[in-house]
């Protein structure tokens, strides 16, 4: 090839990158971390609010536990073309620690239980919050970034409704 039509070739390739840079940008070990992290994240919530929405004596807490559910499956969602692109497997179980706490909650009714359901959202809400603050100020990913801002606002909002609630009981 002529060092003509090499250069050429390379104008176009750079070309191509910055019209699509998401392609060119590969996904990081820490963003493939953070994502194994948020997905987990989503099960644990969506296994602990099912069995909230089955158990809980106040309604409030009941509604929390539904939309819980409802946008952490969103929130799934949203994320899995990601992970399916970067060749991860999303979790499908607790993992060792909630395990435990389901443990726990099964075995309580009432006040009890919605007390210690709402001190376990409040917790997991404020680990995921610090979670996706740090992954957006450190991905160099935009559609990811832009993703994860989105869930960094979820979770937010998520960690003040579970808060509030807390105070109320």
């Amino acid at each position: 090839m002529t060092t003509s039509k090499k250069l050429i070739c390379c104008l176009a390739f750079s070309g191509l990158v910055t019209l699509f840079p998401h392609a060119a940008q590969a996904a990081t070990d820490d963003d493939k971390k953070f994502l194994v992290t948020a997905a987990q994240s989503d099960v644990n919530e969506i296994k602990l609010s099912q069995l909230a929405e089955q158990k809980a004596a106040n309604p409030a807490v009941k509604s929390f536990a539904q939309k819980m559910v409802t946008e952490h499956k969103k929130m799934s969602a949203s994320m899995k073309p990601f992970a399916e692109s970067w060749g991860l497997t999303a979790p499908t179980d607790l993992d060792d620690d909630h395990k435990d706490e389901y443990k726990k909650l099964s075995g309580l009714s009432g006040a009890d239980f919605d007390k210690e359901y709402m001190d376990a959202m409040v917790s997991d809400h404020s680990k995921a919050l610090d979670l996706f603050t740090d992954e957006a100020k450190d991905t160099k990913d935009a559609k990811f970034k832009t993703a994860v801002l989105k869930g960094k606002t979820i979770v937010a909002a998520h960690k003040n409704m579970a808060y509030d609630l807390k105070k109320k009981l």
